[in-house]
């Protein structure tokens, strides 16, 4: 049987990080049967690390820390100031994910969550991939991975697709940085998800499960017997951590960014309990098929 750490997004249960914030979704991570918990470091400096930690190590919860960037710290630009305000933040979530004792940093790290209105240009990319350079060679310090959650168009120019992301890790060219696949973008710029996946090989180091609506697990459209059964084949033993967003609860900075305008859930436990079920039979029915062969 697959045996990867199972996680769910802070979003599920909160909109904020104090204190009471942490307790309720550290907690209701662990009592829905999850092992790690997604943390949003959007605003690193709103993140209480010992706190956090504190409540971490109570629970018995791993985790982990994801941001998209916004568009006044763009590292994907060709404005400096702009990219060394970018390069704050990073090095700032990367500062916290370092003191709670998480081993992964990732998300739309790689330049702001906005609808660009052009291309990216050649002087961007370079700028982007150079402090991520940095950023991996920081975190490496501490053994974090660095993961590059590629997304549609709508919310990136520069990377939308598996091989996009290969490209531009080659740039960058430290061990250290992993792929970070959503299926819920896979679903709108991939030509299926097997063979996406299946190029990642060991490059592969987090995944995102998410329905085509980002509502309950299969009640969209993904192909999630595919999903499922690619990662079993490719043996991936990384996290696969559970994403969904509603107009239930709201994070002032990325709801407007992601355009979570709809109610697709209110009850984020039943939500929880249901995907994670969904999940751990997927896996079980992939490993049963492969089996089978």
């Amino acid at each position: 049987m697959a045996n990867n750490p199972l996680g769910v997004h802070a979003l599920v249960w909160t909109g904020g990080w104090t204190p009471a914030d942490a307790e309720l979704a550290i907690s209701s991570s662990k009592q829905a049967g999850f092992d790690l918990i997604e943390i949003p470091a959007l605003d690193p400096a709103t993140v209480d690390v010992v706190d956090t930690k504190a409540r971490l190590a109570a629970h018995g919860m791993k985790s982990s820390f994801t941001l998209g960037l916004a568009v006044d710290s763009d590292i994907n630009s060709e404005d400096l100031a702009m990219v060394d305000r970018g390069r704050k933040t990073l090095m700032d979530a990367l500062e916290v994910a370092r003191g709670t004792g998480a081993t992964y940093l990732g998300g739309v790290i790689f330049g702001a969550i906005t609808k660009y209105p052009a291309p990216t240009t050649e002087k961007a990319r370079r700028n982007s991939a150079m402090v991520i350079k940095e950023l991996a060679q920081e975190a490496a310090k501490d053994n974090i991975s660095i993961g590059l959650e590629f997304v549609n168009r709508y919310e990136s120019n520069l990377l939308n697709t598996v091989s996009q992301t290969l490209e531009y890790m080659d740039i960058v060219d430290e061990p250290n940085v992993v792929v970070h696949a959503d299926v819920y973008h896979m679903n709108i710029e991939e030509n299926g998800f097997r063979n996406p996946l299946l190029l990642c090989g060991d490059r592969l180091g987090y995944v995102h499960i998410g329905e085509s609506h980002r509502g309950y697990l299969g009640t969209g459209t993904i192909n999630f017997d595919e999903v499922f059964g690619a990662l079993v084949d490719m043996n991936y033993q990384g996290p696969i951590t559970f994403e969904s967003f509603s107009s239930a609860v709201v994070d002032r900075h990325l709801s407007t960014a992601l355009a979570v305008w709809r109610n697709l859930w209110s009850d984020g436990m039943d939500l929880a309990v249901s995907a994670r079920s969904y999940i751990e039979a997927g896996l079980k029915d992939a490993e049963e098929t492969r089996g089978s062969r």
